[in-house]
């Protein structure tokens, strides 16, 4: 084929793989506003219902890292179809459960498909745009993406919920999902590690598993247990030395699952770190904007939903501002600029008074916060990537999507944590149930601003100029 056609295809190929991250994206978000309705069909009780979400963040934190490692080894496009085969599989048997056994059974396994898909569709496009500035706009795309299905999720969950039933916002998975299936082995040639032998450490995988398992079990359990108590203080602990164990033998093995030279590139390691920072920031930020809206200003699921609208507008100027700073300067600049902003803008969010105005105290803030978050996610994922070859690129996807569904975990189970604990406190002051909830919002909203701001700083330090941008991987 020409230059030009080839071009084409990868263009294509983008497309396609976006799609299926679009489907993974919106399904993290769109069961938040079906949780009630789920509860009242099934007659759940809290504990039972939480595990709608923690069952499907359980497997996928758990086992990301080695999905992604698997595809380098074994064949990524291969990966990226299975994951999507059982993505969409499970999505079907999660809206048609008959009962609550069923639903939180496909949620595990639909988290099993993500980490399957998720890291080997990443490294598909990293090694199909190996030019810096293809690269930049590549993942610009995939950023606009992400970004738009988040918001989406909450749009679709509050429409679907409130204009038809909460098992379409597991059934409309399907018909999206066959749509890379069918579109991604046309499009995408196989891709696997060159001259590596297909063997994975068996050990290996299962500790490192076990451990990230462990910790977010933990981090999940504070939801409703004190950081000291056994249920939460045990699993993190055990899991936090289950990796220390882990990285040890990594560094003396010969063929090591993840090679830890990986994480000398500084570029990549700093991205990395910045995940943690947005991603712990911005779970929480979701998490509880949607209950300020519904909880303190009574807002419908199908009104919440649609109110996310101009943060979804004002995302993709901030995307098309990374693709040019980091094609004009560097990732560190469009990384430095978009947690700063998205910083401020949470910082606005956090004054969520009792009785807000949507144009006044809510879409300006929202907007602010949706443009910084546009800077980033671009930025982040090209720092993630930075320097992947044909060896490494699963597990350069695969770190990146731990880190983020990790961050993720720890921030929902840090600030939500705070949120309660002021509301209690001003509860016991003899503030009003909605002054108190709105006081709890505001508390861990700000510490959520400065994270994003220390995010900023930290970023800036650690990838400033003046320094070798990377250390080479070897085979």
């Amino acid at each position: 084929p020409t230059r030009r056609s080839s071009d084409l295809r990868d263009w294509l190929a983008l497309a396609a793989l976006a799609f299926a991250q679009f489907v993974v994206v919106v399904d993290a978000t769109i069961v938040n506003v079906a949780l009630p309705s789920i509860q009242h069909d099934f007659g759940l009780a809290v504990n039972r219902l939480t595990w709608v979400v923690n069952g499907y963040v359980l497997t996928a934190a758990g086992l990301l890292l080695v999905g992604g490692r698997i595809g380098d080894l074994y064949g990524r496009r291969r990966m990226f179809l299975s994951g999507t085969v059982v993505f969409a599989l499970a999505s079907l048997t999660a809206g048609l459960a008959p009962n609550a056994a069923v639903l939180v059974a496909s949620r595990f396994v639909q988290g099993g498909g993500e980490a399957l898909m998720s890291p080997a569709a990443m490294s598909l496009i990293a090694l199909l745009f190996r030019d810096d500035k293809a690269r930049a706009r590549a993942f610009g795309i995939l950023g606009g993406v992400a970004g738009a299905a988040a918001v989406a999720g909450v749009v679709l969950s509050g429409l679907l919920t409130g204009l038809a039933s909460w098992r379409w916002v597991f059934l409309i998975n399907v018909p999206i999902a066959a749509v890379p299936l069918i579109a991604v082995p046309r499009l995408v040639s196989e891709s696997r590690a060159p001259g590596t032998q297909r063997h994975l450490h068996l050990p290996s995988m299962i500790l490192v598993t076990a451990s990230l398992v462990s910790v977010v079990f933990g981090l999940l359990q504070s939801a409703h247990e004190s950081w000291t108590a056994a249920p939460v203080a045990a699993p993190i602990g055990i899991g936090l030395v289950g990796l220390a164990v882990f990285v040890a033998v990594q560094a003396r093995a010969t063929e090591p699952l993840v090679p830890l030279r990986f994480f000398a590139n500084r570029v990549r390691a700093s991205g990395i770190v910045s995940i943690a920072f947005l991603s712990s920031a911005s779970a929480a930020v979701f998490f509880l904007f949607v209950l300020y809206m519904q909880d303190v200003l009574g807002y419908s699921p199908l009104r919440s939903g649609l109110a996310w609208l101009p943060f979804c507008a004002a995302f993709m100027p901030g995307l098309m501002l990374s693709t040019r700073l980091i094609n004009r300067y560097s990732a560190r600049a469009a990384l430095v600029v978009g947690l700063a902003s998205g910083g401020v803008g949470v910082l606005l969010l956090s004054r969520a008074p009792v009785h807000g105005s949507f144009l006044l105290d809510l879409a300006p803030a929202m907007v602010l916060t949706a443009f910084g978050f546009g800077v980033t996610n671009p930025a982040l994922q090209h720092a993630a990537m930075h320097g992947v070859s044909e060896h490494d690129a699963g597990l350069g996807a695969g770190t990146a999507s731990t880190v983020m569904q990790m961050g993720g975990a720890v921030g929902l189970a840090v600030f939500v944590a705070t949120a309660l604990r002021q509301q209690g406190h001003l509860a016991a002051a003899g503030v009003g149930e909605l002054g108190a909830m709105a006081g709890g919002i505001q508390l861990a909203l700000r510490l959520a601003a400065l994270l994003l701001m220390a995010g900023a700083a930290v970023t800036a330090v650690l990838m400033r100029p003046g320094r070798p941008a990377a250390v080479p991987d070897g085979d």
